[in-house]
């Protein structure tokens, strides 16, 4: 099992350039989203199944990290569960934001990391995370 922070530094490999930065800080957590709410559109249930098998995982890097995306994650499912509609919005959301993520790797000149390991996709939103807890100088 890998450390927080080896995840961290091997997804951090492929994102150096600043648009691509940029653009993991807008469609990651749209990504994240919108996964939630194809999900919510097939039961609320289920997505909440997700949440917690991502929360499970993420506990076992950091509960600074797990704590935060558990609020992140709520926040969310409370904005899901107020839409009207939700699995064609989210859908569109889904396929722009992955639009925005492949060109900025395009941009970066690497493959996404989740090519090498589909747990990074469970990685992108922690990652984010991460920074905002340096910033803040907090440790996760």
């Amino acid at each position: 099992m890998k450390a927080i922070d080896q995840w961290f530094d091997e997804y951090g490999e492929s994102h150096h350039n600043p648009t691509n930065k940029l653009l993991h800080w807008i469609c990651v957590p749209l990504i994240t989203f919108s996964v939630l709410g194809i999900l919510w559109a097939i039961h609320p249930w289920v997505s909440v199944l997700a949440v917690a098998l991502a929360l499970a995982f993420y506990a076992t890097l950091s509960w600074r990290i797990t704590a935060a995306m558990l609020v992140l994650s709520l926040i969310m499912l409370l904005i899901l569960s107020m839409m009207t509609y939700v699995f064609i919005p989210c859908v569109a959301i889904f396929i722009l934001a992955w639009i925005g993520q492949f060109i900025g790797h395009h941009l970066e000149g690497k493959k996404p990391s989740f090519f090498k390991d589909l747990q990074f996709l469970l990685i992108g939103p922690i990652w984010l995370l991460g920074f905002i807890f340096r910033m803040l100088g907090v440790r996760y």
